[in-house]
């Protein structure tokens, strides 16, 4: 059995040791070497040739968010970011993931020594990323200008699934958007809940759409974006005349908290031909059900190519059972969805 090999890099030895044994008993992965900060990382990369860059953020002079620009730029592999910093400031967890690394994980906030509590969590992500193909996200630029919609839109909703790969994905989507957007957007990423609300604050920054984590009884608004939280499997429903936002205890098979066929089941049912569906980057086959759905419904779905994928994952699955009407560059998809309305 071929071995995903690992290089390990962390300003503390202790931690270097503790991850490196974590590591070793696991008879699919071999950790390879282990960098003491950014700088060391970079060479550490282009020497071993590692499958997986396990990196710290805070690592003095030569940081996490030195060695992602600089070895995507020399030699771009799978990062997987494992730090604490997501415990008390998530910006520079955004800022490696727009640079591009794959995926994050919080170190335990109560000491080194817990770092076995996430042990089957690291395992899984570490197996995740192998698969992921590293891709630097350009710096988006904020869509100030309105756009012109016909009186009456073809749609009443955009919803999205997005999972790994999702946060930078969503920021190119997003951003492009034009301020006056005629239709609500609403969005399922796989994220732990205490990663929602700092990405929205993220988005709200970067976009002049209004951008919110979703509520109970919210009614979603033109040129609103909602996001779910991680708390729950949110659902759209009817009440009255009017659409709002619910929770439902239904546990889906795919994911859970937010689950996306949970979002997109519900769209079709409440929006029918009215939807515009789309599935971004990510493993596994959430959002696959949810998408076929909507196309069955009448509605028009979109998933993003496999190029532009950093995991090919949900999109492919969708594109397999024939739940895709068109399959578009992740650069595209903001105005393609703006054009579509």
């Amino acid at each position: 059995m071929t071995k995903t090999r690992i290089l390990i890099a962390d300003d503390s030895g202790f931690m270097r040791l503790l991850i490196s044994d974590i590591l070793s008993e696991n008879e699919g992965m071999e950790v390879v070497g282990a960098a003491i900060d950014g700088k060391d990382a970079l060479e550490k990369v282009k020497e071993l040739k590692p499958d997986v860059l396990l990196l710290d953020m805070n690592m003095g002079e030569y940081d996490g968010i030195y060695a992602v620009k600089n070895i995507m730029k020399e030699a771009p592999l799978p990062i997987l970011i494992l730090s604490s910093v997501g415990n008390t400031n998530l910006q520079p967890i955004f800022d490696a993931l727009q640079e591009g690394a794959v995926d994050y994980l919080n170190k335990p906030s109560r000491g080194n020594s817990k770092i076995r509590l996430i042990e089957d969590e690291l395992i899984q992500k570490i197996r995740s990323v192998t698969r992921a193909k590293p891709m630097a996200v350009k710096a988006v630029t904020r869509n100030t200008n309105k756009h012109t919609f016909d009186g009456n839109s073809k749609y009443d909703l955009i919803v999205i699934g997005a999972s790994t790969g999702g946060p930078s994905a969503l920021e190119e989507i997003i951003v492009s958007l034009p301020s006056n957007l005629n239709v609500p957007v609403i969005i399922g990423q796989h994220m732990p809940t205490n990663f929602i609300a700092p990405f929205v604050k993220r988005l709200n920054k970067l976009s002049p759409l209004n951008v919110v984590v979703g509520a109970k009884n919210m009614e979603p608004m033109a040129g609103t974006v909602i996001i779910a939280p991680g708390s729950g499997n949110m659902v759209l429903a009817k009440k009255g005349k009017k659409i709002k936002l619910d929770f439902t205890e239904q546990q889906f098979r795919e994911y859970n908290n937010p689950s996306i066929n949970s979002i997109m089941l519900s769209a079709a049912v409440v929006h029918g031909a009215k939807t515009l569906g789309v599935i971004l980057t990510g493993m596994g086959k959430d959002g696959v059900e949810g998408m076929k759905a909507i196309k069955e419904a009448g509605g028009y779905t979109i998933a993003q190519n496999e190029k532009s994928s950093v995991i090919y994952g949900m999109p492919k699955a969708a594109v397999q059972c024939g739940a895709i009407d068109k399959s578009i560059d992740i650069k595209e998809i903001g105005s393609f969805l703006v054009n579509s309305l």
